[in-house]
Parts: C-alpha cells; sequence; structure tokens
C-alpha cells in the first residue's frame, strides 16, 4: 500500500513514517518545514520528503493519505485531497488501526515531559530484554530513531493532548486506549485550540475513560489539576509518584543522583547525567511504568544509569574554548524554569546564558508573557528573539529580567559572539529550528578563537 503523509516532519509523523516503512508500505510524504533531527531519519530510512503542498504531489493518487494535524482548510494539497476522494485519516487513527492493535500499550501523557519519560521507558524495557515498539516525539540518544515496531508485546506512545486533525478535534490520545497510563502533569497549553483548562482536563477525563479496569494509571502525586480530572471519574487503580507509592530518597542538589522508593523502601540508585527535580520525577514514572509493564523493579533503576537523554532536551551541542552550547526544546515556561534551575544546581554560579524564541502557538499568542520573566530568574544574561510579528510582547520581559530583545538571529549571533566567555553556559530554548543558530555559534566561536 502507499501511504502518502501531509506533515510529514512533524515529530509525531515523522515516527509514524517509519512505523508505516517497517509495516511493509511505500510511504512517501511532504512538508514545508523541514529540519534536524526528523528530516535527517526520514532520509536515512529514504522515504521521500516532498517540498510545500502541491496537489502534485497526490498524483498518481496513493492508496490512503495520513492528515497531519497542522493541515488547515485552505492548504492546497488538503483541498484537493477532499476534491478528488482520496481515503484520508489522522495520524492517531491509523497508529492505532494498523500498529496499536493487540499491543499492550504503555501512553504517556502530560504538559510536560511526555517525550523523557517515553525514552525513558523503551531504555528500560529494551535493557530488559523486552524489544519493544515505540513512537516517541523528539529521537531519544539511546537509539539512533523516534519510533520502530518492536517484536516484543509492548509498545510505548507519547500521548499528546492536541487535536488529531482538522476533521477530528479529539486529543490525539483518545485513540490509543493504553493499558498502563502515565499522568505526569497538568497545566494550560495550546491556546489556539483549548480555551482554558478546563477544556484540557476533559479530554484528559475522556482518555481516562478509556483506560480498563484491570489496567493502571500512574499519577504525578503532587498535581492539584491532576487529582481534580481523576475526581471527575476513574475506573481503574491509580499508583502515584513523588508522593505516595513511588518516591526519592537522598538526592543530590542537581539530580544527578537519587534512590527511587517503592512504598518508603529503596528498590536502587540512579547515578545519570541527568539533572533536575523534573527529571527525577519523570525516572519515578518511568520505572512504575516499566513495572506495570514487567519489567523487575531493581532491573528498572538500574537501566535508568545508562539512560543519555533525547535530543534537544538541554542537549549539550558543543564546547569551545571553555563555552557549553546547549539546545533545549522550551514550550512553556514551567519547562524553561525547570531546565534553568536543573542547569543551575549543577554549574554554580557560572554564568547561564538564556536565549529563547517563542515557537508554539500559546507562547506567541501572549498567553503566557507574564509567566516568562520569573521562569528565566535563574539565567544570569536573557536574549530574546522578537521578530516583527511579535513587536513589542517580550518588551516587558526584558524589561523585567534585565535583557534584550532582538529583531534577527543575525544579531543574537553577533551579541553572543563578543560577550561569552570561558566557563559560560549558552542554553538556547525553542521548539523550532531557531536558524540553526546553535551550529552557527559554535562555528562562530571556533573562527572567534
Amino acid at each position: 500500500m502507499h501511504i502518502h503523509i501531509l506533515g510529514i516532519c512533524g515529530t509525531f509523523m515523522a515516527g509514524l513514517a517509519l512505523l508505516a516503512r517497517a509495516h511493509g508500505h511505500q510511504v512517501s510524504g511532504c512538508d514545508a518545514q523541514v529540519y534536524p533531527p526528523m528530516s535527517t531519519q526520514l532520509a536515512e530510512a529514504g522515504i521521500e520528503i516532498l517540498p510545500g503542498y502541491d496537489p502534485a504531489h497526490l498524483q498518481p493518487a496513493p492508496d490512503q493519505v495520513v492528515v497531519g494535524n497542522a493541515m488547515t482548510r485552505g492548504n492546497p494539497a488538503v483541498e484537493y485531497l477532499l476534491d478528488s476522494g482520496l481515503p484520508y485519516t489522522s495520524g492517531p487513527q491509523w497508529l492505532a488501526e494498523h500498529i496499536l492493535r493487540d499491543r499492550w500499550v504503555v501512553a504517556v501523557a502530560g504538559t510536560h515531559g511526555k517525550t523523557t519519560v517515553s525514552a525513558m521507558l523503551a531504555h528500560i524495557l529494551e535493557q530488559a530484554g523486552l524489544q519493544p515498539g515505540f513512537l516517541i516525539g523528539g529521537l531519544p540518544q539511546n537509539f539512533s530513531v523516534s519510533a520502530r515496531l518492536g517484536t516484543g508485546p509492548v509498545f510505548v506512545v507519547e500521548a499528546d493532548e492536541y487535536d488529531s486533525a482538522f476533521f477530528d478535534k479529539r486529543a490525539k490520545f483518545i485513540h490509543y486506549r493504553p493499558r498502563t497510563l502515565v499522568l505526569n502533569n497538568l497545566e494550560f497549553d495550546h491556546a489556539d485550540i483549548y480555551p482554558d483548562l478546563a477544556a484540557i482536563q476533559r479530554q484528559f477525563h475522556h482518555l481516562i475513560r478509556t483506560v480498563p479496569r484491570s489496567a493502571l494509571i500512574i499519577s504525578h502525586g503532587t498535581d492539584a489539576h491532576l487529582h481534580h480530572t481523576l475526581d471527575m471519574g476513574c475506573w481503574t487503580p491509580v499508583q502515584q509518584f513523588v508522593q505516595g507509592d513511588w518516591t526519592t530518597a537522598e538526592a543530590s542538589p542537581d539530580g544527578s543522583a537519587f534512590k527511587v522508593c517503592q512504598q518508603q523502601r529503596p528498590v536502587g540508585r540512579v547515578e545519570w547525567g541527568q539533572l533536575g527535580q523534573h527529571n527525577m520525577a519523570n525516572a519515578l514514572a518511568a520505572v512504575a511504568a516499566a513495572h506495570h509493564a514487567g519489567v523487575a523493579v531493581d532491573q528498572a533503576v538500574a537501566a535508568l544509569n545508562t539512560f543519555r537523554g533525547v535530543r534537544r532536551r538541554l542537549e549539550q551541542r558543543g564546547t569551545v574554548a571553555g563555552i557549553r552550547v546547549y539546545d533545549d526544546f522550551a514550550h512553556h515556561p514551567t519547562a524553561i524554569a525547570t531546565t534553568l534551575h536543573g542547569l543551575r544546581a549543577r554549574v554554580g554560579t557560572e554564568r547561564i546564558i538564556a536565549v529563547l524564541e517563542l515557537r508554539s502557538n500559546t507562547m506567541r499568542r501572549g498567553v503566557f508573557t507574564a509567566e516568562l520573566a520569573p521562569a528565566l530568574q535563574a539565567a544570569d544574561e536573557v536574549l530574546l528573539f522578537q521578530p516583527p510579528e511579535l513587536a513589542g510582547v517580550l518588551d516587558p520581559v526584558a524589561a523585567a529580567v534585565g535583557g534584550q530583545c532582538f529583531s534577527r538571529v543575525d544579531d543574537i549571533l553577533a551579541a553572543l559572539t563578543a560577550q561569552l566567555r570561558s566557563g559560560d553556559h549558552v542554553v538556547i530554548m525553542s521548539n523550532g529550528g531557531f536558524a540553526a543558530l546553535h551550529e552557527r555559534l559554535l562555528e562562530s566561536l571556533a573562527q572567534r578563537h
């Protein structure tokens, strides 16, 4: 079967393309936004990526079109698709019908940490010899791909609350029907499709309604919004982490070492390269979920010692003359704050320079402008990218943190190159390509030195 994917370079759709290819289908796709790491792994898999959304990409007609949720009415390919009567479906529905059926689905949901917990789970299951399948919204460093079929019964899926497609406004995760469900946290996000937090909670409640009573829900024990969501109705046993069934003890200040406790009893120690309180919580969720999927607790904890993280999650991209450059997929003030506080706990008084690009619909709408300044407080210097279409949005943030706004990426590059010195940590935060600022900065610093 020939499957054509509209919006193939999104993190979810790129993974779907890899799964479809491994499932024996001919796969092609098109996209207007093509950048690594997703474009790279698609190219390495030999999957053709056509530029833009020309209707000619759908000629000759594929057997089925899988429509990414970035596609809207008015898009030339979408209009041609509807006019021509070609069979089409959403990505989550295709995944559920062709890949997840008859698998033990471990779904990881929440506003933050979905990618990291999913990657931890896949690594733990792999180390336990279970050969899991997975679809992760990022590139886990312990694997070479973001998705694979796997030969074992367990399939790990990052369960996103964003909508499924222009014709299916339900959250993606409604399709997955998990037997193990992680609820990592819950905050307001996705202001382009949800009017308020209550609307997101309603989608999480619908997800909970799909979980069998013989399954397990693993929920963050201190998250009041999750507690409220579970109180809306829950028919499945619940375990809690951070507070309750799964906790940590004897943790180092930066989160690089800690003990995992089950029912207050230590079951193993983690010493790893990750940092921050948020990653210790992520680890607890992963251990609990892996245990429910059949992995011994001590084996799950031991596996985390070799977990290498996820691309673009405070990923150190390089060091030049003692200046470290990191790439971080920041998309929300809470994620920004936890990342910077975790790094601060590790580097002490060394300078942290935060460089931020607003890319998510919610951030660009100014929904979190008031929260951005407090989120950036752990940084010593702040540089904000404010292109013409966002003129004025970030000026209050810059004023509050003593930072600077720039309308051109080239000007950010020049400012960084001029001011950085040995011992500095530059955290470049964006959930887009940011005009390849990371690589360009490393090259500029190399030339300077």
